[in-house]
């Protein structure tokens, strides 16, 4: 819908840059016009709708870099999806990516499905006219035989097969190439989550065959040997990056001035119970990981936040519990805001059209109540979304200012 959407401060770029009064234009689908109000306003038709929220901020919307919309969050996501047809699965992930999109996501990077699931959600809601998040599909995961996630059908044995898969899932229009880089926690009699599943020649094959589809390549990674062989191969982005080894933590520090030197950005997928993992993990043990993640950052190594939604404990409508992650690690509140929108769009390869409010971009947009650069709080007071230009009042949303008569909303 077309829309001029005011606020008490417009958000115009990274670090809390913004415009104090401010006014976004959204013409069909797209931010046309931002700035001061009473100049936006006055270059605008008179028949385009206002929206007004004196006392709120206008963000860009928020990204969530990790999830799998097709685990259930529940005690035991991997048996429930196993005991589930596929199209049994797709109102499930419908009404998950809507619970995103209700706390502000407007755009999801979901990390590995099954059977397409995702891809097939991806173009339900593209091909829709209600207010939906944009999803970035990877598809099948690629991992070894018997590995990490291997009930969701991508085991591959050798070169030829890890090339073959790479193929098809760029064949039928993935967004990102996944591939499980060591073994993970979900998967039952699975290799240990510090065991590398790859060698690095195996994992050059999926980065050539991405880079010739034009895809990125996000590895799965907590193991140090893991972790050093994805680096090697030169992957787009580390997921969770814990530096686990059979005997404790090995940060290599030659490794991650690489990791930052190359660019590739960390996503530790910290879960909103985040705090919930660390007591079960162990406080100290917890800590150390998170130092580890700190002193990365610290070393220049670029951050983004991701929920790991789907798997156990790790809910869809919560992205600011797994937020306050990264203040706990010393983000300030604006930090963690560019790590949430410019940072995690530049990231995932969607800077040119979204994660800023400027002309041209996606309106993908979000009003909260009060200033989450001061207080990462206020980003639970969502009090409109826009994702694609299409509006999104979530359930119990409270309103600044109801839109006058003459500009009831055109959608």
């Amino acid at each position: 819908m077309d829309a001029l959407i005011t606020a008490g401060r417009v958000v115009t770029g990274p670090l809390g840059r913004h415009v104090v009064d401010g006014a976004v234009l959204v013409r069909q689908g797209l931010i046309t016009d931002v700035g001061p109000r009473a100049e936006v306003e006055r270059r605008a038709s008179q028949d385009v709708p206002r929206i007004a929220h004196p006392d709120a901020t206008l963000l860009p919307g928020l990204i969530d870099c990790h999830v799998h919309l097709a685990f259930d969050a529940g005690t035991d996501p991997v048996s429930t999806l196993g005991e589930a047809e596929d199209a049994d699965l797709l109102p499930g992930m419908a009404d998950r990516a809507m619970r995103a999109l209700n706390t502000g996501v407007t755009t999801v990077r979901d990390l590995g499905d099954r059977n397409g699931l995702t891809l097939r959600l991806r173009h339900t809601f593209a091909a829709g006219t209600t207010p939906a998040p944009r999803i970035l599909a990877a598809g099948t995961p690629l991992t070894r035989p018997g590995g990490h996630c291997w009930f969701l059908g991508g085991e591959v044995d050798g070169k030829n097969a890890i090339r073959d898969l790479a193929r098809r899932n760029a064949e039928s229009g993935v967004d990102v190439i996944k591939v499980m880089a060591t073994g993970g926690g979900i998967t039952k009699g699975g290799p240990p989550i510090w065991e590398a599943q790859f060698t690095t020649e195996e994992l050059l094959v999926v980065v050539e065959e991405a880079k010739r589809a034009g895809l990125p390549v996000a590895a799965h990674a907590h193991g140090t040997a893991g972790i050093a062989a994805a680096v090697a191969a030169g992957v787009d982005t580390l997921e969770h990056c814990t530096w686990i080894t059979k005997d404790g933590f090995d940060v290599r520090e030659d490794l991650v001035a690489e990791i930052a030197a190359k660019g590739i950005r960390v996503c530790p997928a910290a879960s909103p119970d985040w705090r919930g993992f660390a007591e079960r993990f162990g406080a100290e043990r917890a800590e150390e990981m998170f130092t580890g993640l700190r002193r990365m950052s610290q070393q220049g190594v670029r951050l983004i936040a991701g929920t790991d939604a789907g798997v156990s404990g790790a809910v869809f409508d919560d992205f600011v519990s797994s937020l306050e992650f990264f203040e706990h690690i010393g983000f300030s509140a604006t930090e963690v805001v560019d790590l949430a929108t410019c940072g995690a769009a530049d990231a995932v390869g969607i800077g040119h059209d979204t994660g800023l409010i400027a002309p041209g971009y996606r309106a993908d947009l979000l009003v909260v109540g009060g200033d989450p650069f001061d207080d990462l709080q206020a980003l639970r007071a969502v009090r409109l979304v826009m994702a694609a230009g299409r509006l999104h009042v979530p359930p119990g949303a409270a309103s600044d200012a109801p839109v006058p008569p003459r500009a009831a909303p055109r959608c």
